[in-house]
């Protein structure tokens, strides 16, 4: 394993992120994610990354029960995050810091993120004095590294590096899906970490899995390359970019685990084939028109939607079904996506709530009127 070209202690350059853990009878698998802990480490990695918010504040639960108190703190590294919905003023931040710890079951973070800045949050953050909060707990030793994820334009972005030198990496959405997209602008998010010298965590790499189900033209043209799976292929072109430090993989089970591994423990960049081949694929999504959901769910958690409709799952049904026009798609939204008290996409209020949270500023009430016309017409 190669020592990580900007941060000594990280081995490697793959990350686990605790976003998207295995789940049973609607709890965190805490049996899996112990066995896929260890198997992280002992393939030779030991970044770890988590937030407050993520599983509802389950994920620093599992970091402790899996990670913290089954592993020497040398094992592993552990990135946790400052996160908008959970303080209202500076007095706060400190005692949300160390709850965090205590959750993680941890006496300091290896790296700690101001989560998912934008022009919004951002003026929230600098009115409570969260970075340089922050950057007390480093000097006392809470905190090793400081840095932000970003989820907004790289005007932003900019703005943020150059009013903070002090910030030491950057989270950013990278994929090859988003290199070029308008909306997520990928490219030229990792420039503004190149022009401040800055260097970057890559999340979202498989964008939440959309890079992993491809279309069968798609996925022929992987397959022709001989080589790896279609999520190695989209892991892999994220590392291969000259700033990147870290590809954080949100894996769910034990298959994945092992498939991000054979990847990723003999790092290889794309070569000139692979690539080309990822251009192509790039080419075959600008003709689907799908929708460019990750399944973050900022849209579902903490009250974001009052109609309790379960936005992500309804898109990924849309996506699965214009894709493959697979019609059981209708019948699993009938029956599981819109049950149990959970809203139809027509249930929409056009409250804008699950738009003003989005990363992606995605127009999510279009959508849903989309998801509606394809589900809840009658045949």
């Amino acid at each position: 394993m190669e020592q990580n070209r900007f941060f000594p202690e990280i081995k490697g350059n793959f990350g686990f992120g605790c976003m998207r853990l295995p789940m049973k009878d609607g709890e965190i698998d805490l049996a899996q994610v112990c066995e896929m802990a260890d198997r992280f480490i002992d393939a030779g990695f030991n970044y770890f990354d988590t937030a407050h918010g993520y599983h509802g504040g389950k994920s620093e639960l599992a970091i402790r029960e899996c990670v913290s108190k089954r592993h020497k703190r040398s094992d592993f590294l552990l990135t946790d995050k400052l996160t908008d919905p959970y303080f209202k003023s500076e007095d706060e931040i400190r005692p949300l810091f160390e709850s965090q710890l205590a959750a993680c079951g941890v006496d300091y973070f290896d790296f700690y993120l101001m989560h998912a800045q934008n022009a919004h949050n951002y003026q929230k953050f600098k009115q409570c004095r969260a970075y340089e909060t922050a950057y007390k707990f480093k000097e006392e030793g809470l905190i090793r590294h400081f840095g932000i994820s970003c989820h907004d334009k790289p005007q932003v972005l900019d703005m943020i590096l150059t009013e903070h030198p002090e910030i030491e990496a950057v989270q950013i959405q990278f994929n090859y899906a988003d290199y070029n997209d308008s909306a997520v602008e990928s490219r030229a998010q990792y420039e503004i970490c190149e022009k401040h010298n800055k260097p970057v965590i890559i999340m979202e790499p498989v964008k939440g899995g959309s890079l992993v189900n491809l279309t069968p033209e798609a996925d022929n043209i992987f397959r022709s390359l001989g080589g790896g799976s279609n999520a190695s292929y989209a892991l892999r072109f994220a590392g291969s970019f000259d700033k990147v430090a870290m590809v954080l993989s949100g894996m769910s089970n034990m298959e994945q685990m092992e498939d991000n591994i054979s990847s990723m423990c003999d790092f290889k960049a794309l070569d000139a084939e692979e690539m080309n081949a990822v251009s192509r694929v790039c080419g075959i999504f600008k003709g689907l028109n799908m929708i460019p959901c990750t399944t973050c769910r900022y849209c579902v958690t903490d009250n974001s939607c009052p109609q309790d409709i379960l936005i992500p799952d309804l898109f990924s049904a849309l996506n699965t079904f214009e894709v493959f026009k697979n019609w059981n798609t209708r019948f699993l939204y009938k029956t599981v996506l819109t049950a149990g008290g959970h809203g139809k996409a027509s249930d929409c209020i056009q409250c804008g709530m699950c738009e003003s949270v989005c990363p992606q500023k995605l127009e999510i009430r279009r959508y849903l009127e989309q998801v509606a016309e394809t589900f809840e017409k009658k045949n």
